[in-house]
């Protein structure tokens, strides 16, 4: 079983295309939604995070706010840097794990890691292929402001942090442009799973 990941800046539509290769018969690893998983229920995760970034990242019932933990991570590199030193390795050993039992089965063709940071953090030296998608700046923006509730400024923060489209696509084995439907998406989709299976 191959070993993918999948990866895009905020508003590309990675979603989507994790969807379609999951139609497509593919194992999705969320690891973004993982990493949320982790915030809530990883107590040696939330005390590092204390640890680093006090008590202000905490709610009325002192749990992780995810919101103030965005807005205190996303405000420069080095609390970013910080935040993924706390939560990629966790992250890594989930994936190896996931990957086991997935292979294990036999039911997929590909398992694929759906993640954002797979270049940022090195997960990509760890994968037999990598697929990145892109779009303009226009699109991504009409995206992220209609279906979430970040600011423009929120926006363009968390996408000077991330790695550039450039530097994705340089590393990437193949890329999906998304400026287009999501019928074009799809189709783009489907040529690049056949490669791989």
């Amino acid at each position: 079983m191959l070993k993918v990941g999948l990866t895009g800046g905020i508003g590309t539509g990675k979603s989507t295309a994790s969807t379609a290769f999951k139609d497509l018969g593919a194992f999705i690893f969320d690891a973004d939604k993982e990493a949320k998983r982790l915030l809530d229920t990883s107590e040696s995760i939330q005390n590092e995070l204390i640890k680093e970034f006090g008590t202000n990242i905490l709610n009325g019932k002192n749990e992780i706010d995810r919101a103030k933990l965005a807005r205190v991570s996303f405000q420069d590199e080095d609390h970013q840097f910080i935040l993924n030193s706390i939560i990629h390795p966790h992250i890594f050993q989930i994936i190896d794990k996931s990957f086991d039992r997935v292979s294990s089965q036999k039911k997929h063709p590909v398992f694929i890691v759906d993640g954002a940071l797979i270049f940022e953090s090195g997960l990509n030296t760890h994968l037999d292929y990598t697929v990145v998608i892109t779009a303009n700046i226009k699109h991504r923006m009409s995206r992220v402001l209609k279906n979430s509730n970040l600011t423009r400024e929120d926006v363009l923060r968390r996408i000077e942090l991330q790695w550039s489209d450039e530097e994705k696509v340089s590393l990437a084995d193949f890329t999906l442009q998304n400026n287009g439907t999501e019928k074009e998406l799809k189709t783009q989709i489907k040529k690049v799973y056949a490669k791989l299976v």
